[in-house]
């Protein structure tokens, strides 16, 4: 079991019947990946040698819709890590009903000449990462 992000579906994050955008699971995978970072005691944003984490791939997998107003809840975890990336794994559920699952990897880079060069990943952040997934798991 990974690190739990509850949220209720917002009017603005439907389309004209009520059904959520199908856009807005990206944006619910990367608020639960911010919540896990936040639960980590990690920054969010770039950390204090202009280190980010651009996207490089993003997949979600629909299984069924959520509305207005429904509750539900996205589970992430580490699904890979390399030298310089960080997959993660999202399930989201209403209840006990799968809505769809999908992933976001990360590639930690910084500006350099113009574009961006990837850098590696500290061992510190993953374990940072695992340990807040963990804590979460037995709560």
């Amino acid at each position: 079991m990974g690190f739990r992000y509850s949220r209720r579906v917002q009017f603005g994050d439907t389309d004209m019947v009520g059904i959520v955008h199908f856009a807005m699971f990206f944006r619910y995978m990367e608020e639960a990946e911010h919540a896990l970072w936040r639960a980590a005691g990690l920054p969010v944003i770039a950390d204090a040698d202009g280190a980010g984490w651009p996207r490089v791939s993003a997949t979600f997998d629909y299984k069924a819709p959520l509305r207005f107003e429904d509750e539900f809840d996205v589970e992430v975890d580490l699904a890979a890590t390399t030298t310089r990336t960080i997959r993660y794994a999202f399930t989201v559920r209403r209840g006990g009903t799968l809505v769809g699952t999908g992933t976001l990897t990360a590639v930690r880079a910084r500006k350099r000449d113009g574009g961006l060069e990837a850098i590696s990943v500290p061992e510190a952040i993953v374990t940072r990462l695992r340990a807040a997934i963990a804590a979460d798991g037995q709560s």
